[in-house]
């Protein structure tokens, strides 16, 4: 808004009428900042709680920029119409500026296009950083790895229990429906623990953070049982419609990485390491050592024990598949309750 009032008025040898001051021209940006502002969150609620965020994207940002043009102009009557509340003297000229054929004025109107233009071009953006992750998104438009670099990264794998047998008593589209309602609860739960998804793989889906990121407040344990929670939550939803209620498995390793963006058509940042590939073979030993979740011992010498809401178990050194050296494996738990 405070562009938009710069761009419109910046090269105006006078004032507007309703302007005694450029302090005027502040106010009206932070009044209209604060209209629209709350006009695209509200769009942004509406889409995100109801079925129009299953509809084509394209379909997603048409409403948000109809959705500001008719919240819009609803306001520019309402303020038309009623003549506010009582205004005292130094407030004499923003009542002025909003109750004086506002709606007709062509400063209005030309601000109405610039935000709808504005509205849909951040639409935009939105849609392309749930495609691909908004810090992707960034750190593609910054070119941050353009060149190869080391990072330290932690990463985790969610993988479905049992999926091919679901995957043969449901049929292709009902699994993947299921695959839709699992992951759809992971959204809310990645969010606050301050991950990125990295790629959904069918029934497992690969997440990560920057180390320190990671190993903080147990985030990287946290996502695993929280998501665990929300699907036990809707228990009744997944009974009603598939007949029962999917489990996963996860595993966590961390370690050196080398980031770059790969791709020309299509771009997109990926991580080449050999941790990847031992955190792939050490989700495979949940199933053989009975553990719901698996951590390696180069995660578990990072964590901090002595506050946690988890128990570790020492599993001892496993071998794992197509690996050559032994590695130290953890079992995950919550820790009950103590009762008084």
């Amino acid at each position: 808004m405070a562009a938009f009032v710069f761009f419109r008025y910046a090269q105006s040898p006078e004032l507007p009428k309703w302007a005694v001051s450029s302090a005027d021209l502040a106010t009206l940006a932070i009044y209209m900042g604060i209209v629209f502002g709350s006009l695209h969150w509200m769009s942004n609620l509406v889409t995100d709680f109801s079925a129009i965020h299953r509809l084509p994207y394209f379909f997603s940002v048409l409403f948000k920029g109809l959705f500001l043009l008719l919240g819009a102009t609803t306001l520019a009557y309402i303020t038309q119409y009623l003549n506010l509340w009582a205004i005292e003297n130094h407030m004499a000229t923003l009542r002025q500026m909003l109750t004086v054929h506002i709606l007709y004025s062509p400063s209005f109107q030309a601000l109405i296009v610039y935000l709808v233009v504005v509205r849909l071009g951040l639409a935009f953006i939105e849609q392309m950083g749930l495609l691909v992750g908004p810090r992707v998104l960034l750190n593609i438009g910054l070119g941050k790895y353009h060149k190869p670099r080391y990072e330290q990264r932690l990463f985790l794998y969610l993988d479905m229990v049992a999926s091919t047998t679901h995957a043969e008593s449901l049929g292709d589209y009902r699994f993947s429906r299921l695959i839709q309602d699992s992951f759809s609860l992971l959204s809310d739960t990645v969010a606050n623990n301050e991950a990125e998804i990295y790629r959904y793989m069918g029934d497992a889906v690969l997440i990560h953070w920057p180390m320190e990121q990671g190993i903080k407040k147990d985030r990287c344990l946290n996502i695993y049982f929280e998501f665990s929670q929300e699907l036990a939550w809707q228990r009744q939803f997944f009974e009603e419609r598939y007949g029962f209620v999917p489990k996963f498995k996860a595993a966590a390793h961390c370690g050196q990485v080398v980031a770059a963006v790969v791709g020309v058509q299509k771009q997109e940042i990926s991580f080449f390491s050999d941790v990847i590939n031992t955190l792939a073979r050490l989700q495979d030993q949940c199933n053989p050592l009975g553990q719901r979740m698996l951590i390696s011992g180069a995660l578990a010498s990072r964590l901090d024990r002595s506050d946690s809401d988890y128990e570790l178990t020492d599993l001892g050194p496993v071998k794992l598949k197509g690996k050559q050296h032994s590695i130290e494996v953890f079992g995950v738990s919550q820790k009950k309750p103590q009762q008084d």
